[in-house]
């Protein structure tokens, strides 16, 4: 590195690494009561969005972490109508969510409205779909919405959200699992980010092991690559409720699919499935 450059580092204390990006200089700051939010401008991976001194998303790598959020729960729910999103405040995953017909109405629920306003602006890619007709942002607690939900009325519920830790915690315990079992409909999924398998698989197992207690009849986790997270290499946990097979999925529809993805597509899909020695071990 030389005297000129100037680096944002994010140290990772549980995998003891970090990840540095190259910076020309800090686009926006803002310090809302829930979290502080800082915008850079990268010299190679786009705008960087930081809150409370974690990296959540690089303009050059978000595809990755939004489309397998979103296409390989919709592409395995039969009919998903009905999509609510907890957490989610850049957008992203509502415009993957948004990209399949079948959705009627898409509910976004984050808590903080400041990370959808400073989405807006610079990254306005993230944020095309939030005047479709279909979609509603809501900023307010997520555990809170899903608790109000009428009983057996989503199709499909996505949690993106921040780690485990101040306004996010919630969303990782068993009371937040029994809500969304009680709001989804029979067949209906839960998919949630679950952290990194290299450094989290205790999390995902506690997860996995409030998803089955909550009444969920399957739970599979999905691996895939996130350059910007710790340890490059992030999950998403999909739980069913009433049917015990997250194995299958619209592979045909998947195949077909009438909207462009970037990493997502029915190859991914099935490989994702796959379950590595260690994870299968640490899981089960």
């Amino acid at each position: 590195m030389t005297l000129d450059q100037t680096w944002f580092s994010e140290a990772h204390d549980l995998s003891g690494s970090a990840i540095s990006y190259r910076v020309r200089r800090k686009l926006d700051e803002v310090r809302t009561p829930f979290q502080h939010i800082q915008i850079w401008e990268t010299t190679d991976w786009g705008n960087l969005m930081v809150i409370d001194g974690c990296v959540m998303l690089t303009t050059r790598d978000n595809f990755l972490y939004h489309e397998m959020m979103s296409h390989p729960a919709l592409f395995t729910h039969t009919s998903p109508k009905r999509v609510v999103i907890i957490g989610g405040g850049d957008c992203g995953t509502l415009r993957e969510v948004l990209k399949h017909r079948e959705v009627e109405s898409a509910v976004q629920c984050d808590i903080d409205e400041q990370v959808t306003r400073m989405a807006e602006k610079y990254f306005p890619e993230l944020c095309e779909s939030n005047t479709d007709p279909r979609a509603r942002l809501m900023f307010d607690d997520g555990l809170k919405l899903m608790a109000d939900t009428e009983p057996d009325s989503v199709d499909v519920a996505i949690v993106d959200s921040t780690d485990p830790v101040g306004p996010a915690e919630g969303l990782f315990g068993a009371r937040f699992y029994e809500v969304v079992h009680r709001a989804l409909r029979h067949g209906g999924i839960l998919v949630q980010q679950s952290e990194s398998p290299i450094v989290h698989l205790p999390l995902i197992r506690d997860m996995r092991r409030f998803m089955k207690a909550a009444g969920f009849a399957a739970v599979r986790t999905l691996a895939f690559p996130q350059p910007c997270y710790p340890t490059g290499w992030w999950s998403c946990t999909m739980a069913r409720k009433g049917i015990e097979q997250l194995d299958d999925f619209r592979d045909r529809g998947a195949a077909m699919k009438k909207f462009p993805t970037r990493y997502y597509n029915v190859d991914v899909h099935r490989a994702a499935l796959a379950v590595p020695e260690f994870m299968r071990e640490g899981l089960e």
